[in-house]
C-alpha cells in the first residue's frame, strides 16, 4: 500500500503554516475527525501532560491517518523508546520537549530516523504503509522523508544553543515552548515580555539560516500571537481540549488564521464571517475547498 503522506511537513516544506490541536482528555477516535473539521493540520497528542496509555496513544495515531490530519506525539523529556513505539505504531511525528543542547537533538535526531541516516529499529510493517510496505529498504527510505521531529525549546540555555540545534541534521521544528520559557526567565505567563521577544527573534533567525521551521506553543492572546506568527512562526499550536469549556479562551483559531493570513502566510481566503452559538467560524480555502475554523482552547507548554 501507498505510503500515507505526513501533510503537516509538506505544508511547511511549501512555506506554509500548519496549525495543531491538542489532546490532553480526548479518547475516542472522533478526536481526528474533529480536528479535521476544525481546519487544523496536526493532532498534538500529549503524553508528557495527558495520562495516555500506550494503547490509547497509539489509537489515536491510527485513526488520524486517514484523516489527512497528522498525529504528532509529545513524549517526555528523553522517553527515545516511547517516541519510537509512537512511530511504529502510526505517529508521523514526535514533539520532545526540554532540549537544550544540539547533542541532544542529534540523539533524538538519529533516534527517529532508520539507517544510514540513524539508528531506528525496524519493528515491522508500519501502520502507515497500512502493514503492506515495499521491501524494508525502501520501506525505511520512504518512511525517514515522512517523519517530522520537533524539539522544544523551553529554557535560556535551549535559547541561547538555537543555532547550533537548528544545524542538526534531520531536526524539523524548534518548537518555543512559551509558557515553560517564562517560567524559567522568572516572568511566568509573560507573553509579550521583552526576552521572549527576543527568544523568538533570535530562533526564528536560526531557523531561517538552516532551513528549519519555528514553532510556536503556548501563546493565545492576539498580540502576541501575532507578533510572533509575523516573526516566522509556522508550526503552531492553536490550543488544547483541555480549555474548551471555558469561554475565555476566544477562538483561537480563527486568531491564528487571520495572524497568517496577515503575514501573507497563507493563499486566498473568504473575508466573510459568520457568527453562531458565540463562537466565530472563519471560512478558508485550501486546495479549492471551503472549511470552517472554530476552536477555543488554550494549553500551556
Amino acid at each position: 500500500m501507498p505510503l500515507v503522506a505526513n501533510t503537516t511537513k509538506r505544508r511547511l516544506q511549501a512555506g506554509q503554516i500548519a496549525l495543531g490541536f491538542g489532546v490532553h482528555h480526548l479518547r475516542t477516535v472522533a478526536a481526528p475527525v474533529l480536528a479535521a473539521a476544525t481546519g487544523h493540520d496536526w493532532l498534538f497528542i500529549d503524553t508528557e501532560h495527558g495520562a495516555f496509555s500506550v494503547q490509547e496513544t497509539t489509537q489515536l495515531c491510527i485513526a488520524a491517518l486517514p484523516t489527512g490530519v497528522t498525529p504528532i506525539v509529545r513524549v517526555c523529556a528523553g522517553a527515545i523508546d516511547e517516541a519510537t513505539r509512537a512511530l511504529d505504531n502510526g505517529a508521523l511525528g514526535i514533539v520532545v520537549p526540554h532540549v537544550d543542547t544540539a547533542k541532544q537533538a542529534r540523539r533524538i535526531a538519529e533516534a527517529f530516523r532508520y539507517p544510514p541516516d540513524g539508528h531506528r529499529s525496524w519493528g515491522g510493517p508500519p501502520a502507515i504503509f497500512g502493514y503492506r510496505p515495499p521491501a524494508t529498504m525502501d520501506a525505511q527510505k520512504a518512511i525517514n522523508a515522512q517523519i517530522l521531529t520537533v524539539v522544544m525549546l523551553e529554557s535560556p540555555e535551549a535559547i541561547k544553543n538555537a543555532d547550533e540545534i537548528a544545524t542538526v541534521e534531520g531536526v524539523d521544528v524548534l518548537f518555543i515552548g512559551t509558557s515553560d520559557l517564562t517560567a524559567e526567565l522568572g516572568i511566568a505567563g509573560q507573553m509579550g515580555h521583552p526576552k521572549v521577544v527576543d527568544a523568538y527573534r533570535s530562533v526564528g533567525e536560526a531557523c531561517r539560516k538552516n532551513g528549519r521551521v519555528l514553532g510556536m506553543g503556548g501563546v493565545y492572546d492576539e498580540e502576541n500571537a501575532s507578533r510572533y506568527v509575523g516573526m516566522g512562526a509556522r508550526f503552531i499550536l492553536t490550543g488544547s481540549d483541555q480549555q474548551l469549556p471555558d469561554d475565555r479562551g476566544g477562538p483561537a483559531g480563527e486568531l491564528f488564521q487571520q495572524s497568517v493570513g496577515g503575514a501573507g502566510r497563507l493563499g486566498a481566503r473568504d473575508e466573510q464571517e459568520a457568527w453562531q452559538e458565540k463562537e466565530t467560524r472563519l471560512t478558508i480555502h485550501r486546495g479549492g475547498k471551503p472549511r470552517g475554523v472554530r476552536c477555543r482552547s488554550s494549553l500551556p507548554n
